[in-house]
């Protein structure tokens, strides 16, 4: 009810700003800037195209800085292709132009080796490769607008990957995504070349995802996506990469937006510091509505807000001799009580007289200076230092209560059953140099240096014997260095080569941790159709910090860091892929790989446990005492169809099939709990527009997924009557399965270009049937029956409404 008295207000609105707007044709300016992709050398006279549904419209050439400019070019949806003598060509699908916000685009070209005679200006080749010119397997970039556009991905880039192919949610309720059958903890985030902190709100101590993101889309600019093979300069994970980068604000014109919705109320502003030197400013900010709402008495439905906020920002100053220095940071901290002591009408299966007060706080936040400049002609520095913070706390009172009259009654809050803080500080400096050696060579090499500063406390209460249990008490340093070195070699314009070494030395705790890991890639150009990619390479990643210093009972009395010396887990990859051109619009990747996972943390006492199988939901996991002893093998194929967004439609189909595995210190081999062997999506969108150059646009979108249900260990029922809480049937790890999974989803929205404003209201319908698929199961004391299934979500509305000025 709440969200449909805004939407009718917002329709108002919206209706209010197409009045005026009957005649005159709405037009707005695309500009750029052309530079080489290695030393950021300005391209004079490349060619700038603009088309629309594969018909060329416009076109320019750039000026001796290497800028084009494209005024009065009506709204709507264009590609952009980039085009330049002895230049590979760049095509820049889904550029959408609305009355009030300029596109500026920063175009990076990469040389070929062989000289090109004649420019081939055309809206096909190029499309689908990603930003990093290393990377020719397992990648692929994306925009901010496939972040909205796809149904169900609510413009976060973590949900919008759970698209591609290999790649699932883990949790409706969350964004933490299953790569290749890795765990969600082996995800890496990257923002400006910095390693950041988990960017989501809630997120958990060692976890990469939570319920709500914290980047903000419409800051991104094109960026990477990886699913295995990385290259060179990417360590510490062994699942998957977000290369992210954030755009430039405007540094001619001032533009505001504002959007209210579900997930958030939104403020963002961009425009120039100095129009004389071209600096400029972004910034966006964003509120909780639901802790809005509550503020202003509007009933919400729950108690229970989650009250949340972020920033993003970026100053971009342009320096001499083509170098810049931007300043970049992104933030944002939460908070949510929920409360059983003010709970008043018991849940069907609860029935066991206590229950938990629980305070959770998070939040993180990275500030960073970069500082890019050329150190000849053919070479770029770029060198950028960070700071970073990471913050969880938990307070949990355990409540007594019992039940009159249908309702609850408290009997007292009596302890505090658990209480943790996890701060976590990291100071890093980044080195990367680039050097074009010839048209044929070039080299890019860095360094990556990490200095953690822990402070970690936490404490449980045991019953039985009347005392808290410390399980984290620890403050101190960490330092992880991370060297790199890649060679790429073009012996001709059909096959590009690469090589490279990354090294990665920790010491913590007085103990040395070293990996020394070769990268090897291939990529093959048939024929215009076809190209063949191949990639190979060891990677290692730390476990989450905090059980570095988790403690144990000695026996003595005393408790120790067990698992202080903790090497890294390692995984091989290896990746072959196939690339085939359907036609200008439409492709096919095919692509297969094989991941054989060593020195994997698996109980110094023999089990069927293995880290591997952490990360299954946002929760903190205390282990016993670790070794590096336990395997994995991931194995599996899988296929995408896309047809990019072209006559006023897109479409995509991924498929994977595969088998993830690994073994216990019993030595025995077990399904990972990700395995669920399957993952379909099809997803498609259709816009329809009306009104002089398409003044009014509706676009409906769609999305199916279909997967194997996840995996689960029986409970024993007796064994967790005893101990008052869960106990699993440790031989039968990993052996059941939950049925299939099955979500719909769709997407409505409609925008309004006015001369001075656009609108666009949205309405994004999450599991539209409402499928009741399961997530895990749970064991109640004394329930009847004793163990239930906890059921992902059901169907979830998300309503928007966006102003831009």
């Amino acid at each position: 009810m709440l969200q449909l008295r805004f939407m009718k207000l917002v329709w108002i609105l919206v209706m209010a700003g197409q009045v005026s707007v009957k005649a005159q044709e709405i037009t707005q300016t695309l500009r750029g800037t052309v530079v080489d992709l290695e030393t950021h050398v300005p391209l004079y006279a490349a060619t700038a195209a603009v088309y629309a549904d594969s018909l060329l419209f416009a076109a320019t050439i750039t000026d001796s800085t290497g800028m084009f400019r494209m005024g009065h070019v009506p709204v709507g949806r264009y590609t952009v292709v980039v085009s330049y003598m002895g230049y590979r060509q760049v095509v820049i699908p889904d550029v959408i132009l609305n009355s009030t916000r300029e596109i500026v685009l920063p175009v990076e070209m990469e040389e070929s080796p062989v000289e090109i005679e004649e420019i081939s200006v055309s809206a096909s080749g190029g499309k689908g490769t990603a930003m990093n010119k290393l990377a020719y397997v397992s990648a692929r970039p994306f925009s901010a607008e496939e972040s909205e556009r796809y149904a169900g991905s609510r413009g976060d880039p973590a949900r919008m990957a759970s698209n591609f192919a290999g790649v699932q949610g883990n949790d409706d309720s969350n964004n933490d995504i299953v790569i290749r059958g890795n765990s969600p903890l082996g995800v890496l985030w990257r923002v400006e070349g910095v390693n950041i902190p988990n960017p989501n709100h809630f997120g958990v101590s060692g976890t990469t995802g939570g319920p709500v993101t914290i980047l903000n889309n419409k800051v991104l600019s094109l960026s990477d996506f990886m699913t295995g093979a990385f290259p060179a300069e990417y360590g510490n994970s062994i699942a998957g990469v977000f290369d992210l980068r954030m755009r430039n604000g405007n540094n001619e014109t001032h533009e505001f937006s504002g959007q209210l919705g579900f997930l958030g109320t939104e403020l963002m502003a961009e425009g120039p510091i100095s129009r004389s030197i071209g600096s400029s400013y972004l910034v966006a900010y964003r509120y909780s509505s639901m802790a809005i709402f509550q503020a202003l008495g509007i009933p919400i439905g729950t108690d229970a807000i989650p009250k949340y906020q972020d920033l993003s920002f970026k100053l971009n100053f342009p320096t001499r001799n083509r170098g810049h220095i931007s300043l970049f940071g992104i933030g944002g901290k939460s908070a949510i009580d929920i409360l059983a002591s003010e709970q008043l009408v018991p849940d069907k299966k609860t029935i066991y007289g206590d229950a938990m007060d629980e305070h959770f706080r998070t939040g993180m936040g990275v500030l960073g200076l970069n500082y890019t400049t050329p150190t000849g002609s053919n070479s770029l520095l770029r060198v950028t230092l960070s700071s970073s913070l990471e913050h969880q706390s938990n307070h949990l009172d355990k409540v007594y209560r019992h039940i009159e009259n249908d309702s609850f009654k408290v009997d007292s809050i009596k302890y505090t059953f658990n209480g943790y803080h996890n701060n976590q500080r990291k100071h890093s400096l980044s080195v990367k140099w680039n050097s074009k050696i010839n048209k044929r060579n070039s080299i890019r090499t860095g360094i990556i240096t990490d200095l953690y500063l822990f402070d970690m406390v936490d404490s449980i209460f045991n019953e039985p014997m009347a005392r808290y249990v410390p399980r984290l008490d620890h403050q101190g340093p960490a330092l992880l260095i991370q060297p790199y070195l890649q060679w790429k070699l073009q012996p001709s314009d059909k096959i590009a080569i690469t090589a490279g070494l990354h090294g990665q030395f920790l010491h913590l705790e007085q103990h040395l941790s070293h990996s020394v890991e070769p990268r090897v890639g291939l990529r093959f150009q048939v024929n215009r159709k076809n190209t063949i990619g191949f990639g190979s390479g060891l990677h290692s990643q730390m476990v989450p910090t905090y059980i570095y210093f988790s403690m144990l009972p000695d026996g003595e009395g005393d408790f120790i860091k067990s698992n202080a010396t903790l090497d890294f887990i390692k995984s091989y990859h290896n990746v072959i892929s196939w690339d085939y051109s359907l036609s200008r619009q439409m492709r096919i990747r095919w692509e297969a790989y094989y991941q054989h996972l060593f020195q994997v943390p698996v109980e110094y006492h023999p089990s069927s446990y293995s880290v591997l199988d952490e990360g299954h939901d946002l929760n903190r996991f205390f282990p016993d005492t670790l070794v590096n002893l336990g395997t994995g093998n991931n194995l599996g194929m899988e296929f995408t169809l896309e047809r990019y967004f072209s006559n006023s439609y897109f479409l995509m189909c991924t498929a994977s099939v595969y088998d993830a595995r690994r073994t216990g210190s019993d030595g025995k081999n077990y399904d990972a709990i990700f395995n669920g062997r399957y993952i379909l999506n099809t997803l498609a969108s259709k816009e329809f527009s009306w009104g002089s150059k398409q003044r009014s646009t509706f676009t409906v979108g769609g999305k199916l997924t279909m997967a194997g249900g996840k995996r689960y260990t029986p409970i024993n029922v007796a064994a967790s009557d005893i101990a008052g809480e869960a106990v699993y049937e440790d031989a039968q790890r990993n052996t059941m399965q939950f049925s299939p999974y099955f979500r719909a989803d769709i997407k409505l929205a409609y925008r309004v270009n006015a001369l001075k404003a656009s609108h666009e209201i949205g309405l994004d319908i999450i599991n539209l049937t409402n499928r009741p698929n399961i997530l895990k199961q749970t064991y109640i004391p004394g329930g009847e029956p004793p163990v239930s299934d906890v059921y992902q979500m059901g169907i979830l509305p998300i309503f928007y409404y966006r102003i831009e000025i």
